[in-house]
């Protein structure tokens, strides 16, 4: 009983032990769960936004490809360009490589069947123009579809939102509405036919130019908007200086446009092709500059998961250690506590019953010492008498 009142401590010292590293490893263990699912979430949202910003790339070079083969075909070019050939080509392989994780291929599909039959279009101007502004309004809903399926749109980063918002809607639109606005001057200016053939073209195409010039205007001040709020809220350094010159020379190459449409007078044909060629050309530098600066942003994000996912293993795994350490070091003192209770009994043992040790007086194995009668045999011999 004594043993068993002695360890009614050390029980009590081993529970608390085990209920304290519990209380600790539970809401550490929760937390650790926590932020490793909040990183592998983020890390996989970030990853299909870059996914996005890819393809978007590939989109780019398409718009531009779709407005020079309109110009080129309302001309009476029959055959496509072959920067339309390479822009299909390439948005084609994108999609094969991310149509699965965007749900794009659809979409592409029909897209690139639509963009197949506009060589083989007869007919007037006003059929020609209505078939590219079909293709052109198909191409800006895939780009809405790569923003809305990579989770762009939904960006939590106010440079990085601001950026997808340049880059997937007001730059393509512009770029669409500058070539609207450009063939849509020079169609004005060549109708032909008999003054009420002529009255009833003029009719039809006045309002869509006007549309398209205000619609430019609108375009051109929503991307200044959206990349000027991108510097102020962003951490890149080199976002601001890229951004300068590349945005200064689209917007020269949209008001030269705009000069060479001429609202309200005659277009000049020679302005608005210097205009188209010097868009051309900004608009792919504007391009790489914003889908370099999101795919850098984005990169840097997977970089900081994936450090804050080191430590969090590194800080588990220290936890375990520890945890480990003192049960062992619970191991070894109990172990100690037990040999010197045991060693504590076997004294106690031989203090309540001396006679137990060998060669103790009164010890059944003892021999008598000379002189010394044994009691028994005494005994033994007063029996016989």
């Amino acid at each position: 009983m004594a043993v068993s009142v002695d360890n009614r401590p050390t029980r009590l010292r081993t529970f608390l032990a085990v209920l304290l590293t519990v209380l600790i490893l539970l809401p550490a263990g929760y937390l650790f769960f926590t932020a490793w699912r909040i990183d592998n979430h983020n890390r996989t949202n970030t990853t299909l936004e870059k996914q996005g910003v890819e393809y978007m790339t590939s989109l780019s070079p398409l718009i531009s490809a779709l407005a020079e083969a309109q110009s080129s075909a309302l001309q009476g070019v029959a055959t496509a360009p072959a920067s339309l050939t390479a822009a299909v080509a390439q948005v084609a392989t994108a999609d094969q490589h991310l149509g699965d994780a965007l749900g794009t291929t659809e979409r592409w599909s029909g897209l690139q069947a639509k963009i197949a039959q506009l060589s083989g279009i007869n007919g007037d101007q006003s059929a020609v123009y209505q078939a590219h502004v079909e293709v052109s309004d198909l191409a800006l809903a895939l780009y809405e579809d790569v923003r809305q399926t990579s989770t762009l749109v939904r960006d939590p980063d106010n440079d990085l939102s601001n950026l997808q918002q340049a880059a997937g809607v007001d730059l393509p639109h512009t770029v669409v509405e500058v070539s609207r606005m450009g063939d849509l001057a020079l169609m004005l200016s060549n109708v032909q036919g008999s003054g009420q053939r002529r009255a009833g073209q003029r009719a039809a195409l006045t309002p869509q130019f006007g549309a398209s010039i205000q619609f430019v205007t609108n375009s051109v001040n929503a991307l200044t908007k959206d990349l000027q709020q991108a510097v102020d809220d962003t951490n890149s350094p080199t976002l601001s200086g890229n951004l300068v010159t590349t945005l200064d020379s689209f917007r020269r190459g949209v008001e030269a446009m705009t000069r060479g449409a001429n609202q309200g007078g005659s277009p000049d044909a020679s302005t608005i092709a210097t205009a188209q060629s010097q868009l051309q050309t900004s608009l792919t530098a504007l391009s790489d500059v914003i889908q370099r600066e999101m795919d850098g942003l984005l990169q840097d994000r997977l970089d900081g998961i994936a450090a804050r996912r080191t430590a969090t293993l590194a800080a588990a795994g220290l936890i375990v250690l520890l945890v480990l350490l003192l049960l062992v070091l619970e191991i070894r003192a109990r172990h100690r506590r037990r040999t010197a209770i045991g060693g504590g009994a076997a004294r106690d043992q031989s203090a309540r019953n001396p006679g137990a040790e060998r060669g103790h007086p009164g010890s059944p194995d003892r021999v008598p010492a000379y002189g010394e009668v044994n009691p028994t045999r005494r005994e033994r011999f007063g029996a016989l008498r």
